[in-house]
């Protein structure tokens, strides 16, 4: 069977993020299947897309997906924090950039990486596999308090340390290297009345891994930094996150930026002689409404979050 990933809060992303003149050049920098992408190209035949993704195979899937478009889409291979820290010189600075941190459906479905808890397969969880540690290597290696902390941190996983005890006692014996062991020992180490909670216990132990490998809360700072920095003055940044620790780290960094002031509150007077960098479009995260949610229920956690930049860092 074949997965089709669903954008979104597309309309909203379209609303927010269409194109403002003519000949511009949007970067979608977490392409997935395309998606977002599709949907701008199909509406704005002026439109140019650079499409990013780390994962090779889904990249495959989107230019097969998107190639009626080929004339005004290429597609990048690779982190998107690596393509902003050395932005193509083929490329015209960005009029809009769109990041959409959510996993692909065909993560869960298709890849046979161990990113569902639903199917046996190898915990792997790397979007790109051509290097990195796997789930599997950091179940194995990590000491029990650092595997504990990550649980927490990237999952607010509350039972992280029974979670983490159980998992170091059970490696000595034998290798976790399947969904299916991990999904046991979790709801082991959990009370009876968190296995049957509203959702499957494993769920956050399998989020905080996934983040951890594919390191999505450590580069997104660097990551939003460096797209605000190539975009066009006048342009705009849209994130779409997909839970609260996401979303904090997308909503602290676009107030930063909306800031005249970056002095420490307790300056008597300032002299940073900043000046803001972006006006924030969204004053709240945009959620899917109760349509959507039933059309497709992955959205529900989704948030959109737009800037417009004002200037440069040279305050041109």
């Amino acid at each position: 069977m074949t997965y089709v990933h669903t954008p979104v809060l597309l309309d909203e992303v379209l609303e927010y993020l269409a194109p403002r003149g003519n000949d511009e050049l949007m970067i979608d920098a977490n392409l997935g299947e395309g998606g977002h992408s599709f949907a701008f190209l199909s509406r704005f035949n002026n439109l140019k897309i650079a499409g990013i993704d780390a994962d090779s195979n889904i990249l495959a899937v989107a230019q097969k997906r998107l190639e009626m478009f080929s004339d005004r889409i290429h597609f990048y291979s690779g982190w998107s924090c690596d393509f902003f820290a050395e932005y193509p010189a083929e490329l015209k600075r960005p009029d809009t950039v769109l990041f959409d941190l959510g996993v692909s459906l065909y993560h869960y479905r298709e890849s046979g990486r161990g990113f569902s808890f639903e199917k046996e397969e190898f915990l792997d969880m790397r979007l790109d596999t051509s290097n990195g540690l796997t789930a599997a290597d950091l179940i194995a290696r990590l000491p029990e308090r650092e595997l504990a902390d990550l649980l927490y941190h990237n999952a607010e996983e509350r039972y992280s340390r029974r979670i983490a005890s159980l998992i170091v006692n059970e490696r000595n014996k034998s290798t976790i290297t399947t969904t299916s062991a991990l999904v046991s020992l979790v709801e082991r180490a959990v009370p009876s009345s968190y296995r049957h909670g509203p959702i499957h216990p494993a769920t956050r132990t399998f989020q905080a891994l996934r983040i951890a490998v594919n390191g999505e809360l450590s580069k997104l700072p660097a990551l939003l930094e460096g797209a605000l920095r190539v975009l066009e003055p006048g342009g705009r940044l849209g994130v779409i996150s997909f839970h609260s620790l996401e979303d904090r780290i997308v909503k602290n960094f676009f107030r930063s930026m909306n800031k005249n002031c970056i002095c420490p509150p307790q300056a008597p007077i300032c002299r940073c002689e900043g000046c803001r960098s972006v006006n924030i479009l969204t004053k709240k995260g945009i959620a899917p409404g109760k349509e959507e949610i039933e059309r497709n229920l992955p959205s529900r956690s989704a948030r959109l979050r737009v800037v417009e930049k004002v200037l440069d860092e040279d305050g041109q």
